[in-house]
């Protein structure tokens, strides 16, 4: 093993990557009989432990979705030494090992010189913001296959960073770098289950996309083509519910521009949720055969032809959605409505404006009745304010524009019902009222699929306990993406 003094040496090398899903359900401790039914995730794993094993890597660098995420900055664990459990799935297992903090600081160093935020978060820090100190299971469920067949190696846990697919991408770059100065044989991981809405009944219900997201970052996986996974649609992503894509991101960029030999050891989806594992072994010089390989520059084409297919294909309600709020983001402008108004967007009409980035949740403003004298103006207003005054998010930058997607949802007038039992939550959109509370839930949104999950999640949005008399109101709206 190499000494971890600090000095730094010349022979670093990143020996290998893999993608690993983090069910606690597979380690025996925690899902007793249940493992059967992901042997295929087993198999896979324990044989990821042998090529592990084979690389002999003096550290191991896990990327986490699970562990502490912050929005500004790709977090690293600062304590000397990291440990965690199985305690809170009932299992006496529990993993300490010692921290690389030489490699998790140049890590955060090399990420800075790139433009990406990173830092070294000291366990004080962690513990004022009452996040979790232990390692998460994101972490743990892979070391646990990976340490029967591995010792002695030095750990650095790393969260899951939220940003743009380039910039994730971006910061792997920046962590190889980071590893060929400090001179360590490196293994990287990157936690990540696929969708969690495979079947009825899955953890975050059911959509038919989530197969689809899966088949393909699979297969993309499996050829190491970073453009194929960065030309997935963005609502594809989001319908498919997924952990893992972000890590996938971070770990490519870690090899980019080398030769490696991928293989998908396994893919399955017992309990609703995909599990893939995969092993992406860099070459040797010479042995390069039948090895791919992902760039940099392959990935930045994909997501500039998938941004322009974006605009081409908007409708005339997003389109200036989207208008309206590059004009008031880059010179605090407010467009007038155009003239004459687009078919459609003469009358008044409540609407709601949604903007996502990279599958998540960026801004949601909306109104239920018409305040404006057209639906073109309600849109004009509602999408300034989902990108700028949305209380939950900091306002739309500049630099963010590029990568955003919007929907428009125009609704029809709320009509009382007397009950739940008119509701249908893939059809009818939900109003919830109680002593001037009011609390609104749109229609067919993923993960969504009972009554009782839409009028709670309405209630708890007004602050509405699930006790509490409200009065219910449904309306019906139109999507246009």
């Amino acid at each position: 093993m190499n000494d971890s003094s600090g000095q730094f040496g010349a022979s670093g090398r990143l020996v290998l990557a893999a993608l690993a899903p983090h069910p606690p359900v597979i380690v025996p401790e925690v899902g007793g009989s249940d493992v059967k039914q992901a042997q295929r995730t087993v198999d896979g794993m324990r044989r990821l432990a042998g090529v592990f094993a084979d690389a002999r890597p003096d550290t191991i660098v896990v990327i986490s979705p699970h562990g502490p995420v912050f929005a500004d900055v790709i977090a690293i664990a600062g304590s000397p030494k990291v440990a965690g459990d199985f305690g809170q799935f009932g299992a006496a297992v529990s993993m300490e090992f010692e921290n690389d903090l030489v490699l998790g600081e140049a890590i955060a160093r090399h990420a800075k010189s790139r433009g990406i935020s990173a830092a070294v978060i000291e366990p004080s820090i962690i513990s004022r913001l009452r996040a979790s100190r232990r390692l998460d299971h994101g972490t743990m469920v892979p070391l646990y296959y990976i340490s029967q067949a591995v010792s002695g190696f030095r750990l650095v846990p790393v969260a899951m960073g939220i940003d743009t697919p380039d910039r994730l991408y971006t910061f792997g770059m920046a962590l190889r770098a980071a590893v060929e100065e400090c001179g360590r044989r490196v293994a990287l991981i990157a936690s990540g289950d696929l969708s969690h809405r495979l079947k009825p009944g899955a953890p975050a219900g059911y959509s038919p996309e989530g197969k689809v997201f899966d088949e393909r970052l699979v297969e993309a996986l499996g050829r190491m083509d970073v453009a194929a996974i960065a030309r997935m649609d963005d609502r594809l992503v989001e319908a498919a519910g997924e952990c893992g894509l972000r890590p996938v991101f971070m770990m490519l960029g870690a090899l980019d521009g080398l030769e490696v030999q991928a293989e998908v050891l396994s893919y399955e989806g017992p309990f609703g949720v995909g599990y893939a594992v995969a092993s992406l072994t860099p070459t040797e010089a010479g042995d390069s055969e039948g090895a791919c390989c992902c760039r940099y520059d392959d990935l930045v084409r994909a997501l500039e032809e998938k941004r322009a297919e974006r605009r081409r294909s908007a409708s005339p309600h997003v389109a200036l959605a989207r208008q309206a709020v590059e004009a008031y983001v880059r010179r605090r402008k407010v467009v007038s409505a155009p003239e004459p108004l687009p078919a459609g967007m003469e009358r008044a009409a409540g609407v709601f404006c949604s903007i996502h980035k990279g599958g998540q949740l960026r801004g949601c403003i909306g109104t239920t009745e018409p305040t404006r004298g057209s639906i073109a103006e309600e849109i004009i207003s509602n999408a300034i304010s989902a990108a700028a005054r949305d209380p939950r998010f900091e306002p739309v930058e500049p630099n963010e524009l590029d990568d955003l997607v919007f929907s428009v949802d125009v609704l029809s007038e709320p009509e009382p019902i007397s009950g739940p039992e008119e509701l249908d939550p893939k059809r009818y959109g939900v109003i919830v009222r109680c002593r001037g509370r009011v609390g609104l839930l749109l229609p067919d949104l993923d993960g969504i699929d009972t009554i009782e999950e839409q009028v709670s999640i309405a209630r708890r949005k007004a602050g509405i306990g699930e006790r509490e008399p409200v009065e219910l109101a449904r309306f019906e709206v139109t999507r246009y993406e």
